[in-house]
This record gives structure tokens, C-alpha cells and sequence, in this order.
């Protein structure tokens, strides 16, 4: 599977995250969600909490004694260790090649209207390319999602 790159420009972090964790559950799917800011992780992990009972979705802060066990688990740190079928990576946080071959499904979200952060999504991009993943870049611009580029 490709690594899926996500512009963010009309949805927020919270809201993208909440729509994807939502839908690989439904798949009974584990999740580790990486980040490069504990911040605006326990931000995430406040939002995720805070949605109605329909909306629940079960997930953990690293540093807990069930890490392993965890559906979705939000971490700083490299790895998998919830033995996890896909990857939601925010912030920039780094994903390997070696990643995106092992696991069903690798997302890569990235703040649109940051210069940084499409700067950083770009190196990324051609990083996984150029280790052989392919790769899907989906932009909101126009209103949808909609597939700009595959490599």
C-alpha cells in the first residue's frame, strides 16, 4: 500500500484524525498515531475524548501501563509497540520505508497552510519515493478529498 499523504487546508487535525481512526476500527485495525509534539497530542488525545458516545474512540497516551493493548495509540516515540496495522503520522514525525511495506495502511497528515510543514511533507515524500513506497498525495482544496499526485 501507498503512503497517503494529507494536505490540510478546510478540515482540522482533530477532525481528519477523528474521520481515519474512525474507519480503521471499523476494520478492526490498531492504530499508532505519531507525533513530534507531546502537545498537540494530549490536544488530540482531549478532542478524542470529548466527541459524543457514538463518536467514542478508544485510545491511550503513551506512558501508560496498557500501551501494548491500546486500539489507537498516540506516541512521540519510534516504533509500533501496539503491534498496530496502520500509522497516522501528524507534525512531521518520522515514517520508514521498512513501515510503510509491513503495514495495511500509513498516513501522513500535514498542515497545508504551514510553509514549514509542506516543506517537511515534500522531503518526506521524496524520502519514501526514493526508498521505493509508493506514494498518494490527497489535497481538500476544492471542497473533497481529491488524488493530486501518485508516485
Amino acid at each position: 500500500m501507498p503512503a497517503l499523504f494529507y494536505q490540510l487546508t478546510r478540515s482540522t487535525l482533530e477532525q481528519t484524525a477523528e474521520t481515519i481512526l474512525g474507519r480503521a476500527l471499523k476494520q478492526g485495525w490498531r492504530v499508532t498515531l505519531r507525533g513530534s509534539d507531546a502537545g498537540v497530542l494530549s490536544r488530540l488525545d482531549a478532542a478524542l475524548w470529548a466527541g459524543d458516545e457514538a463518536g467514542f474512540l478508544p485510545h491511550g497516551l503513551a506512558g501508560g501501563p496498557h500501551n501494548a493493548e491500546q486500539p489507537v495509540l498516540l506516541t512521540t516515540a519510534g516504533g509500533l509497540p501496539n503491534d498496530p496495522q496502520a500509522l497516522m503520522a501528524i507534525g512531521g514525525a518520522a515514517v520508514t520505508a521498512e513501515e510503510v511495506a509491513a503495514l495495511q495502511r500509513v498516513w501522513i497528515l500535514f498542515d497545508g497552510l504551514d510553509g514549514a510543514a509542506l516543506a517537511a511533507a515534500r522531503v518526506q515524500w521524496r524520502e519514501l519515493t526514493g526508498a521505493g513506497s509508493s506514494a498518494q498525495y490527497w489535497s481538500e482544496e476544492g471542497g473533497g478529498w481529491e488524488k493530486k499526485a501518485e508516485r
